[in-house]
């Protein structure tokens, strides 16, 4: 008798929708699985931003030693929360179709206005890259932060944490939010983090061979591979975590791969942003080759003030 398949996950409303599509895509090529719960240290600190616990594998340390220990078969993640270079022992074996990638603001009240610098805003967001950019576009809104799933925060906007939240499009729409959804922000000014909106499927590179093809064959999208292998490659030459505002964005357009993204600083005062174009294939190198423009014209230097910012 065949064995199911163990997809280890995230125990939130979120992470469980990841699982379960998963699920379903393994399950539409004929693969049982089953869905094991594991609480990692971003879930359990809450009180303390993710720069300062420290960026590197905070959502996803705990599901890779599942993976080692062979508990689990396969970890589901959010795309953008993984790391640019895994540890040693894992890989990506398949990234899921791309939801749409912008940024959005949610809130209980219907009046939001972001554009207007004479009503007081206050943003619920744990992200530093909208931090920034809301400093450099929107320098009037004010921002606190707030983390947790999605609901734990739509709570403490409620109870008046926050006027609105700053998300991502993909989870308040997989959670049935979109009624809350007051604003949808333009790619141009908000362009996202690298990876928003795909689900990753992370493995033991020891994973039976057969296996992976199977899993692979079931849940990966080509060209959201191509466009994610790009934002990823370009975000390791940066080294950039969760903590530091890079965002870059990929795009088929006419057949060819434009990737657009940049770096901003953490007061939102300098913005570099460049574009590439080339082939699918090149992903890796365009990555490469934007980040070699950013660093160039002066990334290099706001990287440095920032990492020493959240050293302090």
């Amino acid at each position: 008798m065949k064995r199911a398949i163990r997809i280890g996950t995230r125990g939130s409303k979120l992470a469980l929708w990841q699982a379960y599509h998963v699920a379903d895509l393994l399950k539409a090529k004929g693969l049982d699985s089953e869905i094991v719960i594991i609480e990692t240290k971003g879930d359990k600190i809450l009180d303390v931003s993710i720069a300062k616990i420290g960026s590197k594998g905070v959502f996803t340390e705990e599901l890779e030693e599942q993976l080692t220990s062979g508990a689990i078969d396969i970890a589901v993640h959010s795309a953008k929360d993984m790391q640019s270079r895994l540890p040693k022992g894992f890989e990506i074996i398949a990234f899921t179709e791309r939801e749409k990638v912008n940024d959005i603001i949610l809130s209980h009240q219907v009046d939001i206005n972001y554009k207007d610098p004479s009503r007081p805003l206050l943003l619920g967001t744990s992200s530093t890259r909208r931090v920034s950019t809301l400093r450099h576009f929107y320098p009037h809104i004010k921002t606190v932060e707030v983390r947790g799933n999605l609901q734990t925060r739509i709570a403490k906007m409620e109870s008046g944490a926050c006027d609105a939240l700053l998300l991502a499009f993909a989870g308040a729409h997989r959670m049935g939010y979109d009624h809350m959804i007051r604003h949808e922000l333009s790619i141009e000014e908000f362009t996202p983090a690298v990876g928003q909106g795909s689900v990753a499927i992370e493995s033991s590179v020891n994973l039976d061979s057969d296996l992976k093809l199977k899993i692979t064959e079931a849940c990966h999208h080509a060209e959201t591979g191509n466009r994610l292998m790009a934002e990823r490659s370009y975000l390791r030459v940066l080294e950039g975590g969760c903590s530091i505002p890079v965002f870059a964005l990929a795009s088929m357009v006419n057949g060819k791969l434009q990737l657009k993204g940049g770096i901003v600083s953490l007061d939102g005062k300098q913005r570099i942003v460049h574009k590439v174009i080339g082939r699918p294939e090149e992903a890796k190198q365009l990555g490469e080759q934007l980040a070699d423009l950013v660093i160039a014209s002066g990334g290099d230097k706001i990287l440095k003030d920032i990492k020493s910012a959240l050293k302090k």
